[in-house]
């Protein structure tokens, strides 16, 4: 069976182009007869705001996207985390890295920020509090192929140690993301192409843990006149529940799908779900002014 997955993270509403992430995640999945998952991304405490978890599920049940299950909630599975965590470590996978939060975003291109920078691999830090938990990068490369954007290979990143345990005791990204479509047994992760780049990293740490990986498919970003992402770090305003027939067609523009001719949410994704076709997708990005 085909089980998908929206992962949004709870610091903001959903906004338009988080709305385009989802609605082709869930088209994808239920046009197969699969089923779709929400989880809740929310490991960085920092960057939440308050309610609005309560906020993103309202907003989906607004559109009409109805998830299977219960949603999941990362903050919940720290020892799931602490014991993947520990079997990396005692394969040697791991090592400490003391860089700061100003060296690594001190790298002249975005790329490299986030690197470590002090040839952390060859100092031998503990795996302490205090230090970051780096994952050491095979040398083989990645490529994979993506559902909409075709072969793919990011040999400048796919080496990349990436931290799966920050230095503030906070899980990272990466572990969390991997670890949870594992157990959730995710079988294809259609996503925002802001992530297409993360993708090789995910693999490599797919392929340490002994699983299958999902079929990949990115989504085209929408962005701003100015070409910035919609996103909550740039201010994109929340998408409106009472505009939701509206935003849902624009959404469906956005992935290259005809647009049905109806005047429920109900009629309009049963339709959309009909004609729903993933080669129909543009890599983008688009703009929305």
């Amino acid at each position: 069976m085909i089980i998908g997955r929206f992962a949004p993270s709870p610091s903001g509403a959903l906004h338009f182009g988080s709305l385009v992430a989802a609605l082709g995640s869930w088209l994808s999945a239920k046009s197969q007869g699969g089923r779709w998952w929400v989880r809740m991304e929310d490991i960085d405490p920092p960057r939440e705001q308050a309610g609005a978890a309560a906020t993103i599920l309202r907003q989906l049940q607004a559109f009409g996207l109805r998830w299977d299950g219960e949603v999941l909630y990362q903050s919940r599975r720290s020892a799931r985390y602490d014991a993947v965590l520990m079997q990396l470590k005692q394969r040697g996978l791991l090592y400490g890295c003391d860089c700061s939060r100003r060296e690594l975003q001190a790298a002249e291109t975005p790329s490299d920020r986030g690197r470590c920078v002090k040839n952390c691999r060859s100092r031998h830090l503990p795996l302490t509090d205090g230090n970051a938990w780096r994952l050491l990068a095979g040398a083989e490369p990645l490529p994979f192929n993506d559902a909409v954007f075709g072969p793919c290979r990011f040999a400048e990143t796919e080496q990349d140690d990436v931290v799966l345990k920050r230095r503030d005791g906070l899980y990272g990204y990466q572990l969390a993301v991997v670890v949870d479509d594992i157990d959730q047994g995710i079988t294809e992760i259609v996503r925002g192409a802001d992530l297409l780049e993360a993708t090789p990293r995910q693999l490599y740490l797919w392929r340490l843990l002994g699983a299958t990986p999902p079929r990949f498919a990115h989504l085209p970003l929408v962005v701003q006149g100015d070409g910035r992402k919609l996103s909550k770090q740039n201010d994109a305003p929340a998408i409106a529940e009472s505009a939701a027939l509206t935003l849902l067609r624009e959404a469906l523009a956005v992935l290259g799908q005809p647009i049905p001719a109806c005047n429920t949410i109900s009629a309009l994704l049963a339709a959309a779900l009909a004609d729903w076709q993933l080669e129909r997708v543009p890599k983008g990005p688009i703009v929305r002014p």
